[in-house]
């Protein structure tokens, strides 16, 4: 019998453009938390303002291969805003954010409260480095800086 997650439901978002390590640390927290994970993907459109970003019934497959060889707790979907289904489901109790989108989740507990729904409680997990310091991102891999692991291409 596996043990209870701290939480019940939890939500993580993202674009998840070139499928990197700190996409795997930001997902693994999330299961490590939740029963039941709900995964955001960024959308076509809402993508748009990035360059060159993988289509997202890509980036949902990338998601999804990875996943299915441990886990069966979790859906993914597609996100058209920031905030996806977690200011209109009061069931979430936690959501799992990096350093760089912390604020959106300050922002969900803002809505939510309006609503008269109980705030997240925000999991957030530090940056994973590549190998000369900065921050691993899709931005650095589709650059040709860095592969998704991290390693230096340049």
């Amino acid at each position: 019998m596996t043990a209870r997650k701290q939480y019940k439901k939890i939500a993580v978002g993202g674009t998840f453009d070139r499928f990197h390590n700190g996409h795997r640390k930001l997902l693994e927290e999330a299961f490590n938390q939740g029963d039941i994970v709900i995964i955001g993907v960024t959308s076509n459109e809402f993508a748009e303002k990035k360059v060159n970003v993988e289509p997202c019934n890509k980036r949902m497959n990338n998601l999804n291969d990875f996943l299915t060889t441990k886990h069966n707790n979790f859906d993914i979907s597609s996100l058209d805003d920031p905030y996806g289904s977690t200011i209109y489901e009061s069931d979430f109790e936690a959501i799992v954010v990096s350093e760089e989108t912390e604020p959106t989740a300050v922002e969900i507990n803002k809505i939510r409260q309006g609503k008269g729904m109980n705030p997240l409680d925000i999991i957030g997990i530090s940056f994973v480095y590549a190998e000369d310091g900065i921050p691993i991102s899709s931005t650095r891999i589709r650059k040709g800086e860095i592969d998704t692991k991290g390693h230096l291409l340049k």
